[in-house]
């Protein structure tokens, strides 16, 4: 091999022989070819052939067959964008993509300026506040029929409930209102958050984002209706009969509603676990391999992560939250698989 790094064969080539030849460059020329040391360098191999052997051209000095690459019998290694990385196709992770979109991803939607930005938003701001302000006022209407629904679970063991103070009743009526108005109206302030957000995504976001709103909806409500139905009764049917036999079951009725409200609200948001997961995987920062790699911290996390969102300290109520969740964070590992992340 030369100083110019030409490997030759012998005897000297003839037509139809094949030159393989790369360019000598010295490692601070090399770093002039990277501007951007994160990107990825492609070669191209590129062959060429001419007339006549190619024996004249190797008795050329060392730099006129650099500069001159095509002029004999051949193939050399070059760079074919020279002081640029390759494209955004080819080289960029999810992440990136989500982060910096290009310009064939992002919608034909019209401009706005800073101030319509705002004005839409003050008055989307206002349908939601006005959607909550009726659903809670047609709550209230019905407050008592509200409040013996929830009532029904412990209703069955002899649990009689006292207020304890003038306004507690109707105090405990305006705190289920709000808690049902804003359960009731979480749909419209949705839909209008939706809304605002929908020109600034790119087309695929746009593609995603149905599935992940209604899956969204749908696990919150399940979390409400799991939480109804077999987390408060299992968590109440413990107090009563760890008391029986000892005390009368005479509960605040305030004191009660503050335990079954945030209860069925933290269990709704604890369900959330899967939407979570797909958002992580679909922008790229976390892969289904290394979610289930730490499934022994997940479990720890879980029984944690139930302790604190139950309002009760039982050990009971924490492990019916505590499976759920497992089950739910293994299941969207799986779902995050399916995505091909």
């Amino acid at each position: 091999m030369g100083s110019a790094g030409a490997l030759l064969s012998h005897p000297p080539p003839q037509l139809g022989s094949i030159l393989l030849r790369r360019h000598h460059i010295s490692l601070p020329h090399l770093s002039s070819y990277m501007p951007e040391p994160l990107h990825c360098r492609r070669l191209h191999l590129r062959c060429s052939a001419v007339e006549g052997s190619s024996s004249q051209d190797t008795n050329l000095p060392a730099s006129q067959r650099e500069e001159s690459p095509s002029s004999s019998l051949g193939a050399t290694l070059q760079d074919p964008l020279p002081g640029r990385g390759v494209t955004q196709e080819e080289d960029q992770s999810s992440l990136y993509n989500f982060l910096y979109p290009s310009k064939e991803l992002l919608p034909d939607d019209k401009e706005m300026s800073i101030f319509d930005h705002l004005e839409e938003l003050r008055a989307r701001i206002f349908i939601s506040v006005l959607a909550v302000g009726a659903s809670i006022i047609g709550c209230f209407a019905f407050s008592k029929d509200i409040i013996k629904i929830l009532e029904a679970p412990v209703s069955v063991q002899g649990v009689r409930f006292l207020q304890l103070s003038p306004g507690e009743f109707f105090f405990t009526t305006l705190k289920v209102s709000g808690y049902c108005g804003l359960l009731i109206g979480s749909p419209i302030i949705l839909y209008e958050i939706i809304a605002f957000v929908l020109p600034g995504l790119t087309k695929d976001e746009r593609k995603f984002l149905g599935p992940i709103v209604l899956g969204s909806s749908v696990l919150f409500y399940l979390g409400i209706l799991f939480s109804y139905t077999v987390l408060a009764p299992a968590a109440l049917n413990f107090f009563v009969n760890y008391a029986e036999g000892a005390v009368e079951s005479i509960w605040s009725i305030d004191q009660y509603f503050e335990f079954v409200l945030v209860l069925l609200f933290s269990t709704g948001l604890s369900f959330q676990v899967p939407v979570i997961q797909l958002l992580l995987g679909q922008v790229g920062l976390v892969s289904s391999e290394q979610m289930l790699s730490i499934w022994r911290y997940v479990v720890v996390g879980a029984v944690v992560a139930a302790a604190v969102l139950t309002p009760s300290t039982d050990p009971l109520t924490q492990m019916l939250l505590a499976g759920p969740l497992l089950g739910l964070y293994l299941g969207g590992a799986w779902m995050v698989r399916l995505t091909g992340r």
